[in-house]
């Protein structure tokens, strides 16, 4: 770790490696990193998109990313159990956050298609904090564009996102992966989610890790059947903190009881080792209902350990 006087995230002359800061002080980004819109060199671009106006009861999600950046200044070091800071092996910057016309809802999900075309263009990955889960969608289709279509999906939520819509123009947070996969950028037999403990008539072919059966079968389990369904192909993994039972994440507008604890889900992430994930975020996050900020920390945590499946990826 290197000396610094602190702002790290404005004085950074280098995308590796960390430099000392008070935890609570000085110019705030995700993990102290560089704030730029410099790609050049760059492995993996977080950003935020501060959208709520697609949510089905309460809003709030569009401070999610400010919350999960404030809630990662202790993430400045060496992630646990890993015992690597993933910043010392990645290039990695906060782009800072997707500019979006919430008075104009039809540019909305262009406007988010062409931020992420213009990282993906780069050949950075991104890591996304969102943000209510529409956003999701804009994203498949510009990861889908560069990587291939259709990708499979890894998403751990405690509502499917599939239920049935029509309508080309809607902004819906429970409809985008029922247009997704009507669209074809994501295979739902090469798919699955985790944590679902709400109901639908169709879940559209997409493999069900419920909630209870996480609870019945463990975690090592869990792990083996998403290796096992999603196997060599490009997937990207989505989480929504609302797949976390509300005593772990009361902060998120679609608060559901029964769900995981921070704990199993944390540990089925790092035994994601091995799987080719090309982009990921995590969503949902809306602070006005949280307590003590647990569930931005539980969504930083999250984020983090993304970051370290990403340094473990180009490792492999």
């Amino acid at each position: 770790m290197q000396e610094s006087t602190g702002d790290s995230a404005m004085m950074r002359q280098h995308q590796k490696g960390y430099e000392r800061e008070n935890t609570f002080a000085g110019v705030l980004s995700f993990m102290r990193r560089q704030y730029t819109k410099n790609l050049q060199g760059v492995d993996v671009a977080v950003s935020g998109i501060p959208l709520d106006i697609a949510t089905s009861f309460r809003s709030g999600a569009r401070m999610g990313p400010a919350a999960v950046r404030a809630a990662s200044v202790q993430m400045n070091e060496f992630i646990h159990p890993w015992g690597f800071g993933p910043c010392d092996r990645l290039a990695v910057i906060d782009y800072g956050d997707c500019w979006l016309d919430a008075h104009n809802p039809h540019t909305i999900f262009s406007s988010i298609y062409n931020h992420a075309k213009t990282i993906l263009k780069s050949n950075a990955q991104m890591l996304t904090l969102g943000g209510d889960h529409y956003i999701t969608y804009p994203l498949l289709k510009a990861h889908a564009e560069k990587f291939g279509a259709p990708l499979s999906l890894i998403h751990f939520d405690a509502h499917c996102d599939t239920w049935a819509d029509d309508e080309p123009n809607s902004l819906n947070h429970g409809t985008m992966f029922y247009k997704a996969i009507k669209d074809g950028l994501i295979d739902p037999a090469t798919s699955v989610q985790i944590g679902i403990r709400t109901w639908n008539e169709d879940f559209m072919g997409i493999n069900i890790l419920g909630a209870e059966w996480v609870h019945e079968h463990g975690v090592n389990a869990v792990a083996q059947k998403v290796h096992e369904i999603i196997g060599t192909r490009q997937a990207y993994l989505t989480f929504d903190i609302d797949c976390l039972d509300p005593a772990f994440a009361p902060g998120t507008g679609t608060p559901v009881a029964g769900g995981l604890s921070s704990a199993q889900a944390l540990a089925i992430l790092r035994k994601f080792v091995g799987l080719n994930i090309v982009g990921m975020d995590v969503v949902e996050v809306a602070p006005a209902y949280d307590h003590s900020e647990i569930t931005a920390l539980s969504a930083a945590q999250i984020a983090a350990e993304m970051l370290c499946l990403m340094s473990e990826q180009r490792k492999l």
